[in-house]
């Protein structure tokens, strides 16, 4: 139940163009980093997250998600602190790893995060000639911080 993820911003989206990407609505419950608990519609399904704080790196931390229905997460999301999370994700197959590009709509609109996920921190991968500066760790670029602060206001 540890996730090791590495973040990065996007230089350039024009791969995504012939992409089908999924809407993604989330807002928080709890923003504290020792237990941030999110609620999540993606497409037609609807999730509960619950994620522990971040080691050192940035590059680990405890998660645990349930799968609920569409009904429950639309209650829960009503239940959401200010500042409701609008982006679109696309999945893109790089060699043996799946990245994940985010890309943000309404006040965090222009900001773009591709997320890889690993099986150990010191594991190595490929990246596009998409991916530009890392941004692991940098809590400035992590959702329940964008709920606060978008990046319009950066």
């Amino acid at each position: 139940m540890l996730e090791i993820e590495r973040k990065y911003l996007v230089n350039n989206t024009d791969f995504l163009k012939n992409l089908k990407g999924k809407r993604i609505t989330q807002g928080y419950l709890s923003t504290d980093p020792a237990r941030t608990v999110r609620v999540r519609i993606k497409g037609t399904q609807g999730f509960i997250t619950i994620k522990g704080q971040s080691t050192d790196s940035g590059l680990t931390r405890y998660e645990w998600e349930k799968e609920i229905s569409i009904v429950e997460a639309e209650e829960l999301l009503e239940l959401a602190l200010p500042g409701v999370i609008d982006k679109t994700r696309y999945e893109v197959a790089v060699e043996n790893h799946t990245w994940e590009i985010d890309v943000f709509h309404a006040s965090n609109n222009g900001l773009i995060i591709a997320e890889i996920e690993l099986e150990t921190e010191g594991e190595t991968f490929s990246k596009p000639d998409w991916i530009a500066q890392e941004v692991t760790g940098n809590t400035r670029y992590y959702n329940s911080y964008l709920s606060k602060k978008p990046f319009s206001e950066w």
